[in-house]
């Protein structure tokens, strides 16, 4: 983890992004390059993964590759760039994990969420980065395109299907922000968080027995299991919710292409007050509009 407040896109704009999408062209005349960007970003990405993001400067990746610091500026302008490249190098996937599942709009964010959940794992610097506006390099965008490609049969608008990605990434950083703490503080105190619990029953019990807390007293003795799977629930309950919208939306897009259009009411008009024009006695479609009216999107896919 680190607190040292690195931002995302703080760096030479046009220099990162001709480097996320054009890479470094190589000289056409003399020795052939003893490093490539490539190297050095993985180089990075290893720091900050053992020591931490602060551990990262362009002496210490210098002495990680056996080059002079000076060398490194050939490839990258320096830290601000780096991180840039660093965070779309770790969005890399080795698969997609939208392709996962049973292929519905639903099985694709879940899968999204547990890969995101076990990228912020391998990689805990990520929760000290600023990524409130990052530079969209190849491995960002290829993500986005294929889960929004995965989830547009939910037939929400275009602003709602990015919400919808946003909410579940939010969840999950949430998430992985807990678990990494807790790892973060068994390693620093030498205890886990069971042992750190144990320490502190004697002391609850003899509280729980005053009377002060009837509630959490009268809870069952696996409340706090650590069998129960917290992320997984609430990460079902978040896909419930939009499969209750979604419905909704579809029946509301149902409901207004039941409608007659202007047209059609002027031509019913025509034929007389009182036509009879189904034989049930009422005069075409029934007048119920649904919430949202006339407007609301159809469903895609």
């Amino acid at each position: 983890m680190t607190s040292s407040g690195d931002t995302s896109g703080s760096g030479d704009i046009v220099r990162t992004l001709e480097l996320l999408w054009d890479g470094t062209p190589r000289p056409s005349r003399g020795p052939k390059p003893g490093l490539t960007l490539d190297r050095i970003v993985e180089a990075a990405v290893r720091i900050a993964d053992e020591e931490g993001l602060d551990a990262v400067s362009m002496r210490r990746i210098a002495t990680e590759l056996g080059t002079g610091a000076m060398s490194l500026y050939r490839y990258v302008p320096g830290k601000a760039e780096l991180l840039d490249l660093m965070l779309d190098r770790v969005q890399r996937p080795s698969e997609n994990p939208a392709d996962h599942g049973d292929g519905s709009w639903r099985s694709a964010l879940e899968a999204m969420a547990r890969a995101t959940l076990a990228l912020y794992t391998r990689h805990p610097w990520l929760l000290g980065v600023n990524q409130a506006r990052p530079l969209l390099g190849p491995s960002a965008l290829d993500g986005m395109e294929k889960m929004l490609g995965r989830i547009r049969p939910m037939g929400l608008t275009d602003p709602e299907l990015v919400s919808a990605v946003i909410m579940v990434d939010g969840y999950v950083v949430g998430a992985a922000r807990t678990q990494v703490y807790q790892r973060e503080a068994e390693r620093t105190s030498g205890m886990t968080t069971a042992d750190f619990f144990a320490a502190q029953a004697p002391f609850l019990e003899k509280v729980m027995a005053g009377g002060r807390y009837p509630v959490l007293a009268s809870l069952a003795e696996d409340t706090w299991s650590p069998e129960f799977d917290h992320f997984g629930f609430g990460l079902q309950r978040i896909l419930d919710g939009l499969e209750v919208f979604v419905a909704r939306r579809r029946e509301e897009s149902t409901t207004a292409a039941e409608q007659p259009s202007e047209s059609e009411e002027a031509d019913d008009g025509h034929q007389g007050e009182g036509a009879d024009l189904d034989g049930s006695g009422s005069v075409g479609p029934s007048a119920a509009v649904a919430p949202g009216g006339r407007g609301t999107p159809a469903p895609r896919g």
